[in-house]
């Protein structure tokens, strides 16, 4: 498995988009494969594809929001993907509390797909705990938006929204094509190692479903991203 970071975990930790390109440089050093954009500083994706390609890091995916992979803007998400060379984009979160909002991501989810195919890229969804606590019709709400979307499970959300993280992974392991891994007490992110997320579970289902990606992500890092990312690199050298 490879090992990328969600870089709003190091949001704090940059202002500029030379200060952003200088973090790319310590993501590298720290050992990490790869990245998932939540912004880009400003900067032109050619910029920033020249800078992955000189470090040797991948684009894994970004968050952005639903309004991105409507029909009138695919088409330029689409093509900042591609600038990017991801195979796959995603949204952090959505309105998904009434039957019209999660028919609403389905059809758009849906779309971008099939908009996706020419160019190799698919779209998928990152949840909170809500979409695994709450149901429509007897349905999970995370299997709802499954309908339309790949599925993008952060584990410490579902943790928290009662999920058995093993049993959902290898369940829905053809809809994911990677996982967040994110530690936690009362709902508060923690470093990895740091919460009472069961992560030797997940990184077991990880393996035997064949997961590519495992995406570090923290809401809150302490007392920096940058140091607080290290010390999850830590954890992973030593459980993986």
């Amino acid at each position: 498995m490879k090992l990328a970071v969600q870089l709003y975990s190091l949001r704090h930790d940059y202002e500029t988009g030379e200060e952003f390109l200088k973090i790319l440089e310590k993501v590298k050093e720290l050992g990490f494969d790869g990245v998932e954009f939540a912004g880009y500083a400003g900067l032109e994706p050619e910029i920033i594809k020249a800078k992955l390609d000189e470090l040797g890091l991948v684009a894994v995916g970004c968050h952005m929001g639903i309004e991105n992979y409507t029909a009138e803007n695919i088409d330029a998400s689409i093509k900042l993907g591609k600038t990017l060379g991801m195979k796959y984009m995603g949204v952090g979160g959505a309105p998904h509390t009434t039957k019209e909002e999660l028919d609403y991501l389905v059809d758009t989810y849906k779309a971008a797909n099939k908009a996706g195919e020419k160019d190799g890229i698919k779209f998928y969804y990152h949840n909170h705990t809500e979409e695994f606590e709450n149901e429509l019709d007897g349905m999970l709400v995370m299997d709802y938006i499954a309908q339309g979307a790949y599925l993008e499970i952060d584990t410490y959300w579902s943790y928290c929204g009662g999920a058995d993280n093993y049993s959902y992974i290898k369940s829905h392991a053809d809809k994911i094509p990677f996982l967040h891994i994110k530690d936690g007490v009362d709902r508060h992110p923690t470093a990895l190692g740091e919460g009472d997320n069961d992560l030797l579970s997940v990184f077991k289902a990880a393996k035997e479903s064949g997961i590519e990606w495992l995406i570090l992500e923290n809401d809150d890092p302490v007392p920096t991203g940058v140091e607080d990312i290290t010390r999850s690199m830590a954890y992973f050298k030593a459980n993986l």
